[in-house]
């Protein structure tokens, strides 16, 4: 299985690793990340399928960047989380997958983690100068957008009364 093979190649930079209904996932310290991935490619985890992002607020290393990883031939699945402090960029993957471009600018612009030599970091999702990211866990509510009166409450982005009037 892909979790004894990742602990005996990277014993002691696996922080954490178990298998739930035959999914595996494997957290592993930063300063490996890169190598993992080569590691795992090799392995059959070709496809990239997903790259996101929790937050941990209360958590020191803050964010959690997670990758969802699927073997073509064998059809496993691996996850993979590196905690990450925030401010700290995570080393990008996209120079490896053309695909992580556009799931690492989602993760910049919604939680606000930057990776290290990405060929194009700018917003994906919310304009260039938006205040904040939005998916992040301390982020107002109120979403401090233009449309929402402070005074009372009211949103007027989604009120189709307000747009009538």
């Amino acid at each position: 299985m892909i979790l004894e093979r990742i602990d005996t190649q990277f014993h002691g930079a696996i922080l954490d690793g178990h298998s739930f209904r035959g999914d595996a996932t494997v957290v592993v310290a930063r300063e490996r990340y890169l190598e993992l991935v080569d590691f795992i490619h090799g392995e059959g985890f070709q496809l990239l399928v997903d790259l996101t992002a929790v937050d941990w607020p209360q958590r020191t290393p803050r964010f959690d960047v997670v990758s969802h990883w699927l073997n073509l031939a064998s059809h496993e699945r691996l996850r993979v989380k590196v905690p990450v402090a925030d401010g700290e960029p995570l080393p990008s993957l996209v120079s490896r997958f053309a695909t992580a471009d556009w799931y690492e600018r989602e993760v910049w612009d919604l939680f606000g983690i930057r990776f290290e030599g990405h060929p194009d970091p700018r917003r994906l999702l919310m304009w260039e100068d938006y205040p904040g990211h939005p998916l992040r866990k301390d982020y107002p509510l109120d979403g401090g957008d233009i449309y929402c009166n402070q005074d009372t409450g009211t949103s007027y982005a989604g009120d189709a009364r307000s747009l009538q009037d």
